[in-house]
């Protein structure tokens, strides 16, 4: 077995893209695995994934030691979603795995998903995966503010999003980068929540107040965990992550606008999409029906320390279940309807799309 960080250009048949798009954690060495197993499946599997390496290549490791099938797997960050766009016409992945739903949607809207009943797709509330099941969400995370606690109180944390607009808090956090999937998200329901012109203006007012904005999330987690930044806008699980290390983890969390008259946490999901016309499509439903295995569901999860979305799954140790705080009630198959207006959204509020 052999995994790469790109896969080669002879594989791909297309350009190589820079280095542009590594993964937040960096890059991950090669390894060399035992022959196949005598009755297992054979042929090889292409997946293409925006989410964290770290994370994705034990699933993919686990998948290819029970089936048999090789993966290849390009690990591109957000710009998955551009490199499936672009090869529409000449398909080289078979799966998508993504950060994000709203990318899933978005793909599937222009026919760049194909609909497939997996095994065991009933243990996914239909609210977390598409109407034709070409993608399915398995694991959740939230929005939320962490903070450091030697810098600051959690009294002193915002506890609404609309506050990180405050002049009281320029310089004190941050954020990521306005493309990173997530914040596309997040912006995706803020817009629905209170429409675009005081979304653009919050924009604004937040790229101009953070003290930093950084291209993902685990450099956020890095800068509170050592004092950078007092708090900062990250998906809950980067919390978690934070607790493990073994210095810098003096941390807390603020599940923020929890009142009874604001709009709960922002909440996104990470899930698998089967890509239309993929090259190796017998070999992507066996991988669609495995990871909807109550099992794999769990290992999607739990290695990120996200929470999962089959209720039957409990979460990981001191992870709050979604049940368990006020989430906003936007749909997150809506969020790919909105995936090109949002990005509009974010650059006409002179926030940052890149690294500043």
């Amino acid at each position: 077995m052999k995994r790469y960080s790109w896969l080669s250009a002879a594989f791909l048949s297309v350009a190589v893209i820079g280095a542009g798009c590594g993964q937040e954690d960096g890059e991950e060495a090669g390894s060399e695995g035992s022959a196949q197993v005598e009755g297992e499946e054979d042929g090889e599997l292409v997946v293409y994934s925006a989410r964290n390496e770290t994370f994705v290549n034990q699933f993919l490791d686990k998948f290819e030691e029970e089936t048999g099938i090789e993966v290849q797997a390009l690990h591109a960050d957000d710009t998955a979603v551009n490199r499936i766009q672009e090869e529409a016409n000449n398909v080289q992945a078979d799966v998508f795995i993504s950060n994000d739903v709203g990318a899933l949607e978005h793909l599937r809207l222009q026919g760049l998903l194909d609909g497939y009943e997996a095994d065991n797709i009933e243990s996914i509330d239909e609210d977390f995966r598409a109407e034709d099941d070409s993608w399915v969400a398995l694991s959740a995370r939230t929005r939320v503010l962490m903070y450091n606690e030697d810098l600051v109180n959690e009294e002193d944390v915002p506890d609404s999003i609309a506050e990180l607009a405050d002049p009281e808090y320029a310089g004190q956090f941050a954020v990521t980068r306005g493309a990173n999937g997530s914040m596309i998200g997040h912006v995706s329901a803020l817009r629905q929540e209170w429409g675009d012109d005081q979304t653009v203006e919050w924009l604004s007012e937040v790229g101009d107040n953070a003290g930093i904005i950084t291209d993902g999330h685990g450099d956020i987690r890095e800068a509170v965990g050592t004092g950078e930044v007092e708090f900062g806008l990250v998906n809950n699980y980067y919390y978690h992550q934070q607790l493990e290390e073994p210095q810098n983890n003096n941390v807390g969390v603020v599940y923020p606008d929890q009142g009874d008259d604001e709009m709960g946490a922002v909440l996104n999901a990470a899930g698998i999409g089967l890509i239309n016309d993929g090259p190796n499509r017998e070999n992507a439903e066996t991988f669609m029906d495995w990871a909807l295995e109550e099992e794999n569901q769990q290992e999607f999860s739990y290695e990120s320390l996200e929470v999962p979305i089959n209720p039957d799954i409990e979460p990981v140790d001191d992870a709050a279940s979604i049940d368990e705080y006020k989430t906003h009630d936007m749909p997150l198959r809506e969020l790919g309807e909105v995936w090109d207006d949002t990005l509009e959204v974010i650059e006409e509020s002179g926030m940052d799309l890149e690294v500043r």
